[in-house]
């Protein structure tokens, strides 16, 4: 069971892995992720996180094996296209449109999905042509883009049609391949081989190495299969070994299911139409879509649906990173969620419910109880001693539990061979389980005084299965089996399962496992619970879109800046001028007492930001310079009247002194003043005069005097005087007939005369 091997020194080099003849040779890769954006947990989970526990189960048997992956840096994204032509987005829609710029309907009858992209659509999996797509739009532009002529390259899968044929009637049985790739292929061979367009006309990717085509690059999706080889290339001159041979190794493919037809279809015909001796797939393991929670939580709304890079919906792995949630519990989360058969949904109660029953107090439970007691001094325990254990193979509980062992080992081994790798996971776990169980019908606690030698056995058997539980969950949480073994004071041993060595046997006899007399290291807590707060934080922390926490987070930095920052409100003028008479501050004090207009703080502000609120389709959230030391995070609703783009940098008047209130979760700081007709159809915002400064306060002809620091909304300050705030025919916002003061001009609006102002 242990593998006491040294690996390289520090420092050293890794020597080459290659195929060895008579070894079982397995070759292993993972779809590559876009650099777009941070990969979600739909795509770890699809991808890269499936292929590295099934190759690490792979090292664990012993099997001589590689991974490969890498980084798909040719998704090309509009603004970087931009930058590297000097132009803007709406000048590269009007050229060439890359397919995945262009969205529309899917044609394919029953689907109708309104967001299909150019070259497939991600409801039905559908590849499709550009020119497929039903009132195909640019995403950046939202134009219609025109069909010009240009010459391509073309893929003849047809030609390959028989060839492919028997490959994936062959190999789809010999390999397992999961039902939904059997599916998808069978759908793609019986609507018909069709050419299939490998060039783009691109700047960002592959150059097309033919001078006839010279200003071509390849399509993303024929070149990534070749980067499977070219990336092995690139790790060793020998690579043909692993890619060329296909009598001696076993090609392994993961990934999710909108990238099955470049597998079964378009690679394989890439690599038969050579006619040389290819390495071809064995096996493709697919998962379908994992879903992101949906419902709502204190009035945000959740984005239902796939998770989604381009849309920035979900977890990414940066977010994962950052809760602090050990990735241990992360990875045993996803790979017991891991959507094999059908799409399966992420829900925060859900990770919280296995962290806490499954992973606590299950099997974190059954390791630190075991260890804690072995780890008592003697009169308690063993004195972290693994206790000599003889006549173990007579003992009844114990024989039992390492029959069932037995079989649920060989249950384990069989469900990963066929990459069953969710169903491998609860198996192991079920062994936990029966640890448990084992456990509480022995009731070692009373055997320790009453039938100590029953209690060795025991005990010695239960740190056996604690090393095989870390064996058979390296795969799945490696960090967990480091720590574990560390645990047991074994912490250079290799975990192993090889038949070679006979290890799956010795299981049987789990009271040998660990030698008498062994010093087990000192017993540590390995999960820790999370809490219903914590959980609530996170599905709030996460709701929405990327770019709704990034506005979200804005507010609450902003709201946090202006909590260490006072407010200006001429404090520092009233410093610096003498002490009048207290007959004039007396007078001072009546004046203030009534309302006028002197007491609104209304000032010149900059939109330096606006963004969509997060949880509201109506509101902008928006930063404002007001000639402070940080922007103030304002919220209007303003969305139904203003387009966006006529929002940001621009001057407008802003009521400062309101108190702060919270709209739809995110505290507004202030006020835009803005104009509306009598029907309220029409809405502009005042604006103050171009050279204005910014944060200077407006003055009204006649009234002097310092704001309130904050309106009290008792009094009833705004409301009273809002209602003779208006604009006059001249479309110049006034209070009563005072026109709207900077230091460079009046305010005024475009074009709503005898408007009210708010």
């Amino acid at each position: 069971m242990a593998d006491f091997r040294n690996g390289p020194s520090p420092g050293e080099k890794s020597p080459m892995i290659l195929p060895v003849p008579g070894k079982r040779n397995v070759l292993i890769t993972s779809a590559l992720p876009y650099v777009n954006n941070v990969p979600h947990l739909g795509n770890i989970i699809g991808c890269v996180l499936s292929a590295d526990v099934f190759a690490r189960y792979c090292r664990l048997r012993g099997y001589n094996t590689i991974y490969i992956c890498g980084t798909d840096e040719y998704g090309t994204a509009t603004e970087t296209k931009a930058m590297e032509e000097n132009c803007t987005p709406k000048q590269i829609c009007d050229k060439f449109l890359a397919d995945r710029l262009l969205e529309g309907v899917c044609p394919t009858p029953g689907c109708n999905y309104e967001s299909a992209r150019g070259d497939q659509c991600e409801k039905c999996g559908k590849l499709l042509n550009p020119t497929d797509l039903k009132d195909p739009k640019c995403k950046m532009c939202q134009s219609t883009p025109h069909i010009r002529d240009t010459n391509h390259l073309f893929l003849e899968l047809p030609l390959l049609k028989d060839k492919l044929e028997e490959y994936i009637s062959k190999m789809s049985e010999a390999g397992s391949w999961s039902q939904n790739a059997i599916q998808i292929t069978s759908t793609w061979l019986k609507e018909g081989l069709r050419p299939r367009c490998i060039t783009r006309d691109l700047k960002w990717g592959v150059r097309v190495p033919h001078e006839k085509f010279s200003d071509k690059v390849f399509y993303v999706w024929f070149d990534a299969p070749i980067g499977y080889v070219s990336i092995t290339a690139c790790y060793t001159p020998d690579w043909e070994k692993w890619w060329k041979n296909p009598e001696n190794v076993e090609l392994y493919q993961f990934m999710g299911k909108d990238n099955v037809p470049f597998h079964t279809v378009m690679f394989p015909c890439t690599l038969l139409g050579t006619g040389e001796s290819w390495t071809l797939m064995k096996t493709i393991s697919v998962t379908e879509y994992l879903n992101y929670e949906d419902g709502k939580i204190i009035a945000i709304p959740y984005v239902t649906g796939k998770f989604s890079k381009s849309k920035g919906v979900g977890v990414f792995g940066n977010d994962a990173k950052d809760t602090k949630i050990p990735v241990e519990v992360w990875r045993y989360y996803l790979l017991t969620n891991r959507p094999e058969v059908s799409d399966t949904t992420f829900s925060w109660t859900d990770l919280q419910a296995k962290l806490n029953s499954e992973l606590l107090s299950n099997l974190g439970n059954f390791v630190n109880r075991v260890l804690s007691f072995i780890a008592k001094p003697s009169g308690q325990g063993y004195g972290s001693t693994i206790p000599d254990a003889p006549g173990a193979e007579s003992h009844s509980l114990s024989k039992t539990l390492a029959e069932k062992v037995g079989d649920l080992v060989e249950q384990y081994v069989k469900a990963m061979e066929k990459v069953k790798l969710k169903q491998g996971l609860k198996t192991a776990m079920a062994i936990s389980s029966e640890g448990n169980a084992y456990l509480q019908e022995s009731q070692f606690w009373k055997l320790y005084k009453e039938d100590p030698s029953a209690c060795a056995i025991v005990m010695r058997t239960s740190a056996g299965l604690v090393y095989l539980l870390a064996c058979l969950l390296e795969p799945f949480m490696p960090s967990f089996s480091v720590e574990v073994l560390k645990q047991l004071n074994m912490p250079q041993i290799q975990a192993s399962l090889s038949d070679e060595n006979g290890e799956i046997e010795k299981i049987k006899k789990l009271w040998e496992i660990l030698p008498v007399a062994h010093k087990i290291g000192k017993p540590e807590p390995l999960f820790k619970e999370l809490k219903d707060d914590e959980r609530e934080f996170y599905r709030e922390k996460f709701a929405g879109s990327q770019a709704d926490r990034a506005v979200k987070a804005a507010a609450e930095k902003a709201a946090d800046e202006l909590k260490k920052t006072k407010v200006s409100d001429g404090s520092e003028k009233k410093k610096q001028q003498p002490a009048k008479p207290a007959s004039s501050s007396k007078n001072k004090a009546t004046s203030e007492a009534e309302i006028t207009i002197s007491r609104l703080d209304i000032r010149v502000g900059l939109m330096t930001k606006v963004q969509k609120h997060p949880a509201a389709d109506s509101l902008y959230v928006e930063e404002i310079d007001v000639g402070e030391a940080a922007p103030r995070t304002v919220v209007s609703g303003l969305v139904n009247y203003i387009p966006i783009e006529e929002m940001q940098n621009r001057k407008v008047c802003v009521l400062c002194n309101l108190k702060p209130a919270t709209m739809r979760g995110i505290k507004s700081h202030a006020m835009v003043l803005a104009a509306s007709n009598s029907e309220h159809t029409k809405v502009e915002l005042v604006e103050p005069p171009k050279d204005a400064p910014v944060g200077e306060r407006l003055k009204f002809e006649g009234f002097e005097g310092e704001p309130d620091e904050v309106l009290n909304p008792k009094k009833k300050v705004w409301e009273t005087l809002q209602v003779d705030l208006h604009t006059g025919p001249d479309l110049v916002a006034r209070f009563k007939d005072l026109p709207f003061t900077t230091s460079a001009g009046v305010c005024k609006v475009s074009s709503i005369a005898n408007g009210s102002i708010r």
